[in-house]
């Protein structure tokens, strides 16, 4: 079993944020990155609102700059999954991997969220023959295709931008009547010859021959009215769900699951904090996600700090005792 002073689960913005802060105070600090490095942030093409870089970044880009900047200051990242936790005993907490066992004096949870899925007939048959949660992974092998983007927040207009690069067309196909996006992104998607707008929509049924998307059912929740529309891909952007149900019981979470802190990204455990998208369902920007990792982690280097002067004190007034006996 490995004993490590922080053990940061998650390797978003927010967590690979609070790696830079921890180990700069000399805490020895392990990121579990997960999956993938970056999070979220990974799968965004193109970055123009983190501050420093004016010519914008890629998501990838900026992950892997954030944790060389975080492993100048001696944190290590091994990827790796989490598999199970007890943070029912307190300080120091058992955390287990696939690989690895930790006991960690303080744990920050920056695990995230996953991207929601439509849930409807054809969905998971054709999932990477069609059916993609990802337009930076996967836009390239839509080159001279027609593809569908589902959704009408900024995420899915991003990604309906990007996809225009290759694909020949991109259909946004949203709920509502209007976009959720923000007005600059808007601006973006309707200036683009390649965009086009189909609202009151959802897709009912995602169909396909040969291995591979050919049609999806299309109904407007207005007219009730159904069609059927050839397309060679599907992209869903609806929303993510949190993270949190690796945790179980063990940590507070509100009824759609995300876990609530305090102002010092405090969650109901001493000792264990958090920060960024899996507790954070209204912001959902890289920096907001950053600056919470930041204050997690001044949260959780003070937390030490007053537990370590506790630690000395008792033990100081056990010394005391023990000499006048």
């Amino acid at each position: 079993m490995r004993k490590v002073r922080v053990l940061i689960i998650g390797s978003g913005p927010a967590g690979l944020t609070a790696a830079i802060y921890t180990a700069r105070a000399q805490l020895s600090t392990v990121v579990i990155t997960g999956n993938q490095l970056g999070g979220q942030i990974a799968t965004t093409h193109d970055v123009d609102n983190f501050p420093g870089f004016p010519e914008g970044i890629t998501g990838p880009e900026l992950a892997e700059r954030i944790r060389a900047q975080a492993e100048r200051f001696g944190a290590e990242f091994e990827y790796d999954i989490v598999t199970e936790m007890d943070f029912t005993k307190g300080s120091p907490f058992h955390v287990k991997t696939q690989n690895t066992e930790y006991l960690a004096d303080a744990v920050i949870v920056t695990i995230g969220a996953t991207p929601r899925k439509l849930n409807v007939p054809g969905e998971d048959q054709f999932i990477g023959r069609g059916v993609s949660w990802c337009a930076t992974c996967d836009g390239f092998f839509f080159r001279g295709k027609d593809v569908i983007v589902v959704g009408g927040g900024d995420s899915a207009l991003q990604e309906a931008i990007f996809l225009t690069k290759f694909a020949n067309t991109v259909t946004v196909v949203h709920r509502r009547d209007t976009l959720r996006a923000s007005v600059a992104l808007q601006t973006r998607a309707f200036e683009n010859p390649r965009i086009k707008f189909i609202y009151d929509t959802v897709i009912d049924e995602i169909k396909g021959g040969d291995g591979k998307v050919t049609n999806v059912t299309l109904h407007n929740v207005k007219t009730d009215a159904t069609e059927d529309k050839l397309i060679d891909g599907v992209f869903i952007f609806v929303g993510y769900d949190p993270n949190s149900g690796i945790f179980g019981r063990q940590l507070q979470v509100d009824d759609l699951g995300y876990m609530i802190v305090d102002d010092f990204m405090r969650t109901s455990v001493e000792g264990v904090f958090a920060g960024g998208e899996i507790h954070d369902n209204y912001f959902r920007q890289a920096i907001t996600a950053s600056g919470q990792g930041a204050a997690a982690a001044l949260a959780t280097v003070n937390w030490l700090g007053e537990r370590e002067r506790d630690l000395q004190d008792l033990s100081e007034e056990a010394k005391v005792a023990t000499s006048g006996d």
